[in-house]
């Protein structure tokens, strides 16, 4: 590839989401590694560490699709820039609370404010992409993300462990860490504000409606995409409890944060390298329902099997990871299936439901994991194998629906 071209696919609006979602992969990440600390050291309940982060999703619930309305009647940078800066302020004020209850309204107020990018970057790459490509473009995006978020959370341990960091930025003091979250993320929202731009032959503004239209258009959707949400939240319910408490569970059965840590990061390599090799190839079956259905069904096996072995470190650095590789290619595949029923090029509207469905299952997974794994770890585990079943169920459906409607 030449200079030119190179340079021409880096400064393309595609070129400029990959960036972004990096760049929000790193900062969003930076608060992460420190929470539970955080939380321990202001005296609060273990338990509330899973409220904040149910609020956070619940934030992500309710604005997603209020920010993809919105975003389909005018131009999507304003939206996620002033998403972005509701962001930086909830996690500002969530990093010096004091008062539990108030930090997890803070919590809410951060997922609000960063489901306005999560949703219109989504919405922007597709619209942006040529549907050829979408699928493989969609897989590089949530790729380089897991790639942003480990750069963001080796980053976050960087900052409280080295004493020339400590002495600049006093991170030492975990509510520092927040403080610089916050700054970096406005000037991540002030990048997006100038780099991103709309496409010029988009829909027709007479033929975008308004708000309140377009409300009551989200609660009239095909029978089959509401099926196929309805199995969105349930996978992401089997996924957010296994991704929740694995660590936890690997900690319980003995193994030092060193080998967690490890493995971890391991998934993460696998993410990535699945994104950039494996989808491309599933892409070419063209074959994507058929893929989805199987890797629900294989999804439930082995989170049922992997977590049986009395040597739980060999099956997870086995059967787990092929786990991994079955999820990452899950993502690009149904954000694809997902965008195809968007209509009029309102794609800010099909994303933001999409994200809200999704969202349900980040609510409600932590909650019902955590109840579960009280009263017996593996009931958890088990727990994941269900939903992955129900979402496999479901797809079975909505798979003979449409294979009837082509008949």
């Amino acid at each position: 590839m030449n200079f030119k071209k190179f340079k021409n696919m880096i400064f393309s609006p595609v070129g400029i989401v990959f960036l972004v979602y990096f760049m929000q992969g790193v900062i969003h990440n930076l608060g992460h590694p420190v929470t539970p600390a955080l939380v321990s050291d202001l005296g609060i309940p273990d338990y509330y560490f899973g409220i904040f982060f149910a609020a956070m999703s619940f934030g992500l619930l309710v604005g997603a699709p209020i920010w993809g309305i919105l975003a389909d009647l005018s131009q999507k940078r304003y939206y996620m820039f002033f998403g972005l800066l509701l962001y930086s302020l909830g996690q500002y004020l969530f990093g010096f609370g004091t008062n539990k209850n108030l930090m997890v309204l803070y919590r809410f107020m951060s997922g609000v404010g960063v489901s306005a990018s999560i949703t219109l970057l989504m919405s922007h790459l597709v619209e942006h992409s040529p549907k050829e490509m979408r699928k493989m473009f969609l897989g590089w995006y949530q790729g380089l993300f897991v790639l942003g978020s480990s750069v963001g959370y080796y980053f976050a341990g960087v900052l409280t462990r080295n004493v020339f960091l400590i002495n600049i930025f006093n991170t030492s003091d975990y509510r520092y860490v927040f403080l610089l979250q916050s700054i970096l993320n406005i000037f991540h929202a002030l990048f997006i504000f100038f780099f991103i731009k709309e496409k010029k032959n988009g829909a027709p503004k007479e033929s975008r409606g308004n708000f309140i239209t377009n409300l009551k258009g989200i609660t009239k959707l095909n029978a089959e995409l509401l099926l196929f949400l309805v199995s969105l939240t349930f996978v992401t319910l089997g996924a957010i409890v296994v991704s929740k408490f694995i660590e936890v569970f690997m900690n319980d059965s003995g193994y030092d944060p060193s080998a967690i840590g490890n493995f971890v990061g391991a998934t993460g390599i696998v993410s990535l390298l699945t994104m950039i090799f494996i989808v491309p190839v599933v892409v070419k079956l063209k074959k994507d329902f058929h893929v989805m259905i199987l890797i629900q069904l294989l999804s439930a096996i082995i989170i049922f099997v992997v977590f049986r072995q009395t040597d739980i470190m060999v099956a997870l650095w086995t059967g787990f990871m092929l786990y991994i590789v079955l999820k990452a290619l899950y993502s690009p595949l149904e954000q694809h299936f997902i965008s195809s029923f968007a209509e009029g090029e309102k794609y800010g509207s099909i994303m933001g439901v999409r994200q809200s469905f999704y969202s349900v299952g980040l609510v409600l997974g932590p909650l019902i994991g955590g109840v579960l794994y009280d009263v017996e770890p593996i009931y958890a585990f088990y727990f994941s194998s269900a939903m992955f079943i129900v979402g496999f169920i479901l797809l079975m459906i909505v798979g003979n629906r449409l294979n009837k409607q082509e008949n």
